[in-house]
Parts: structure tokens; sequence; C-alpha cells
């Protein structure tokens, strides 16, 4: 895994060179890969050199501990060989983790999908606890929530919600939400006290450019129509919403959030693609079944990842055996402690099956 390092090391250099040259600042789409590319390379860049200063302080601590008499001297030149040796064996496992292969999504905003299921009433309850949660989370992260769909209840509950979340990195995060969420809580509508299980399922897909999904306009019909539901001054009483069809997959899309029709087709047009994109990249883990179950959360949509069990405070995800008894904070929004969980389960269970390649 390290053979190409001395290599990699090389090419950051001549990137910073090329990033210094007039004729490539004068070119901005050049500049912004460029930048990337650097930005990308850094994190292993600065391990290796770390790695490699700490190689070398091993060696001098070896000749030094040849060299050297003194006894109190000696003692000290152990230690910090020790140490060195110990950040040598913490600096591998970062690079080989840095050195995995990177989901080509992760750097792109989402588009996430929540729905009801088992439940009833009490499932769009829970589906609209979940908005929330994933609305706080995002805002405690300084990334950008846009509703694109939604079905209210009465009550205070969603049958579904369809959002846009714009920040850098955002699938790489949120990836690990799909999955079917379970609630086990005495609902408030329920006079005999009775635990109720109830369930909603969320799809996280990253966002697809243009050039990423062709979509031909005969494959698509285009309605226009008023809003409905609660909305603002002028959302009602103009045909704003947009209603989507594509025939070849039988897929709807309709966007209504916005007063103005073109903003709403622009939402509507965004998610499409993201569902046509979220097939396609579906049907590649189906074909590749080993790498989809050696990966946490990004597989089967139907799989029930997680339980928030009111009565006892806790949640947990079924995927990596973690239960935390902070059920509040978690739907408050706090839930980085589950997803570096699963980042890191993810990440041992890929290196795992690599080193068996190997």
């Amino acid at each position: 895994m390290f053979e190409n390092l001395e290599e990699i090391l090389i090419k950051y250099e001549d990137i910073n060179m090329e990033l210094a040259s007039p004729d490539v600042t004068s070119d901005q789409r050049r500049f912004r890969n460029l930048m990337k590319e650097q930005s990308d390379l850094t994190p292993l860049v600065e391990a290796y050199t770390a790695y490699k200063k700490a190689n070398q302080d091993i060696k001098d601590s070896l000749e030094m501990l040849e060299e050297e008499n003194d006894e109190e001297m000696r003692e000290m030149l152990k230690e910090e060989l020790s140490s060195a040796k110990d950040k040598v064996a913490e600096l591998e496992e970062k690079i080989k983790i840095l050195l995995l292969p990177k989901d080509p999504n992760d750097d792109k905003n989402v588009i996430v999908e929540i729905r009801a299921g088992a439940g009833g009433d009490e499932a769009a309850l829970f589906a609209a606890e979940l908005f929330r949660m994933y609305t706080h989370y995002a805002e405690a992260r300084r990334w950008k929530v846009e509703v694109v769909n939604s079905d209210e209840t009465g009550i205070g509950g969603m049958k579904e919600v369809e959002f846009m979340v714009t920040g850098q990195g955002a699938y790489s995060v949120l990836k690990y939400e799909s999955g079917v969420h379970r609630v086990q809580r005495v609902p408030e509508t329920e006079s005999g006290g009775r635990i109720h299980t109830s369930t909603a399922s969320v799809a996280v897909m990253p966002e697809a450019e243009e050039v990423e999904v062709q979509i031909d306009e005969k494959d698509i019909r285009i309605d226009v129509m008023r809003a409905s539901g609660n909305g603002g001054q002028c959302v009602n009483t103009t045909d704003s919403a947009v209603r989507l069809t594509h025939y070849p997959t039988g897929i709807v899309i309709y966007s209504q959030t916005e007063k103005s029709q073109i903003q709403n087709k622009e939402k509507a047009f965004a998610l499409l693609r993201a569902k046509l994109y979220d097939m396609e990249c579906q049907k590649a883990h189906d074909a590749e079944a080993d790498a989809r179950r050696s990966q946490i959360g990004t597989g089967d949509r139907s799989e029930k990842i997680r339980t928030y069990n009111f009565p006892q405070g806790r949640v947990t995800d079924h995927r990596i055996g973690l239960t935390l008894y902070k059920l509040d904070k978690i739907l408050n929004g706090d839930i980085q402690e589950i997803i570096d969980a699963c980042i890191a389960a993810d990440q041992a269970a890929k290196l795992s099956k690599m080193e068996d390649k190997s």
C-alpha cells in the first residue's frame, strides 16, 4: 500500500508549482481543479511526511543508543525510541485509511427523502422528528437545507418530505443514514399507555449534475398547478407548483415550496436527476453484492438500521452494535457520535477486505 507514496509526494509538489504559475491562475477552471486535487492529497502528504520523520527518529535514536554510555541519557533515548515507534504504528493505520478508494460521490450535496412507514399518524410524527433532527444537524455544520416537497398531516406529522442539503462533503457523512429507522414509545393519542413501534424510511441520494444524468425531453411530462397545503402569500394563488412524470421509470416528482414556477421546476429536475443517478448506483451495488455487504449503511434501503426507544431513553444502531442513552440530544441533531462510529466501522471493514486480498 505504501509503494506509490513517494510518487504522490512528487505529484503534490508538482501541483504546488503549477498553482504558483501565472498561466494556471488565469485559467479559473484549471486552478479550481488543481486546488481540489491539492486539498484531497494534503492529509495523505502530511501523514506520510510525519511517518518518514518518525522513522528517521527511530533510526537516529538507535544510532545514539549504540554510542551512548550515560545511563540517564540512554533511558531518555529509549523513551524517545518508544514514542517514535508508537507514532509510526499510528501513522501507518492513518495512511492505510487515507489510501482507501474514495467514494466519488463523497464531496457532493445530497437530497434526502423521508417517508412515514408502518404506524399511521405516529409514523408521520416520527418522520417529522427525523426531518427536524437532520435539519438541526445540518444547521450545526452550517449547511443549507431546502425543502423540495412535503406532505404534512394536520397534527404536525409528515407522510413524506424531500429536501436538499448543500454543504462540503454532505454525502460522505449523511450516506450512513439511509435505511429504516424505528421508534418505540407510547403515542400521545394512546389512552391505554401501550408501547407502539413505528417506522420511517430514509433515503440519502447524492446530487447529480446534468452531465451525469441525461434526461430526454420526450421522456418527461411537465404539469404546472396551484400549490396545495399551507403556504405564504401568493403560493396558493398562482400556478407555481410543478409535477414531473418520467415515463421510462414511472417516477413522479412534485415541487411546490417556492413561489416561482421556475425555481420549483429546477428543484424538481434536481430531485429527478438524483433519483435516476441513485437507481444506477443501486444497480452497481447489486452487481457487487460483496462490496455492498462490506459497507456500512450504503446498501439495502430496507435494512432496519436504528431504533429510538423512548421508555429507556436510548438509541441503538444495529449495524455497528452502538447504544447511546441520550435520545433527546440525538433527536435534537446531536448525531455526530453515531456517524463517526459508522465511518470507523466502514473503514475497518474495507481495510480488512483489502488486507484479505493482499
